[in-house]
């Protein structure tokens, strides 16, 4: 029971602490904030806006999970948001390139998504293991790197072309499609949420199932005392990079297999910087991460309807960073009640023992 008060009390109050913020910022700019709110509630019932909610939750929960795994080797892996980018173009290009039987061309192009991610994030994690470079500095530079990467590899003289005003790659054809479920007016619901889904199942068992996921959360927790145990810390370093930038070499795919078919110029961005908060509200657990996955596309699609009610959609962008900022806090403050709590549960106990002496 304090375990799991431990694990939901403090994205709890942190989405409160939120919550009050932005109603007070609401106030001082002279605007409604339980009509504000009311409205993004309400915008949930609107068109297509719930299936979006689960479209992008799926997508920022692939994003999270790549990130989470590199929280659990305590590594901070910044470097998601170049990784699927490089991941998006690479497997486009190819996917418009080839022409391969249905199920197996989308298959080909999912693979060469997570080998193009893993091998962009092999280069900070040799750097990390060979020269000690700190892979918060190599992957910011790294999405630098991967943003102009893309946008040459789309250049019209090199895998791009021209469609209108937009510069892309090839289209897939339909064969590498990935079908999703038509719910008519209410939208498309892609294939591959379902691929978070099993992402999800799969992190669960290998953190808490396997040997490797063990090794992991040991050296994570004390590189030293792992490798008291005949763990390699070096090895471990550079599996869970690998495996961070293969999940995050998939998160562009559910809109380039189930909707855009190609890279474009107006390929969405931040997902990466998003899925650091996701995993840090979710504590890297695949339950937390879904939840803050869920909360996170909530408050991008529904904000939506904020300007209908006159209130600048900033506000979603503030409610998202003080969730991160208290959500960090939270989790210290419940940290010490618990072990203020536990401190005074052993003095009780050990005052029973003295008495019953």
């Amino acid at each position: 029971m304090g375990k799991l008060r431990g694990n939901l009390l403090p994205p709890a109050l942190a989405i409160v602490f939120s919550a009050l913020l932005c109603g007070l910022a609401l106030v001082l700019s002279g605007a409604n904030p339980l009509k504000a709110f009311g409205a993004m509630v309400n915008q949930v019932g609107e068109g297509s806006t719930a299936v979006d909610i689960i479209n992008s939750t799926g997508i920022y929960y692939i994003a999270a999970l790549a990130v989470a795994i590199g929280f659990q080797m305590n590594l901070f892996n910044i470097g998601v948001e170049g990784q699927y980018r490089i991941a998006a173009v690479v497997a486009a290009i190819f996917g418009g390139s080839v022409a391969l039987p249905p199920g197996i061309h989308s298959l080909a192009i999912i693979i060469v998504a997570a080998v193009a991610g893993a091998a962009w994030a092999a280069i900070p994690a040799i750097l990390k293991v060979t020269r000690g470079v700190n892979e918060v500095i190599s992957t910011i530079m790294m999405n630098g790197i991967a943003l102009g990467v893309a946008a040459y590899l789309i250049r019209r003289d090199v895998f791009g072309e021209l469609r209108g005003n937009n510069i892309r790659t090839p289209e897939i054809a339909e064969s590498g499609w990935v079908p999703g479920i038509p719910l008519g007016d209410n939208g498309t619901l892609f294939g591959l949420v379902f691929l978070a889904i099993a992402l999800g199942v799969g992190y669960w068992v290998m953190m808490n199932r396997t040997r490797f996921g063990f090794e992991l959360r040991a050296s994570g927790e004390s590189a030293t005392a792992a490798a008291a145990g005949g763990v390699n810390a070096k090895k471990m370093i550079l599996v869970s990079m690998l495996l961070s930038g293969a999940i995050a070499g998939l998160v562009s795919m559910p809109e380039i297999l189930g909707r855009d078919h190609t890279y474009n110029l107006n390929f969405p961005g931040g997902i990466g910087f998003s899925g650091i908060a996701i995993a840090l509200l979710g504590r890297n657990h695949p339950a937390g991460i879904a939840f803050g996955a869920l909360l996170w596309a909530f408050l991008d699609k529904s904000g939506l309807a904020l300007d209908n009610v006159g209130v600048p959609r900033e506000i979603v962008t503030i409610m998202q960073g003080t969730i991160v900022l208290s959500v960090v806090v939270a989790y210290e403050v419940v940290r010490r009640f618990e072990l203020a709590s536990e401190q005074r549960r052993v003095g009780r106990e050990l005052a029973s023992a003295g008495g019953a002496a």
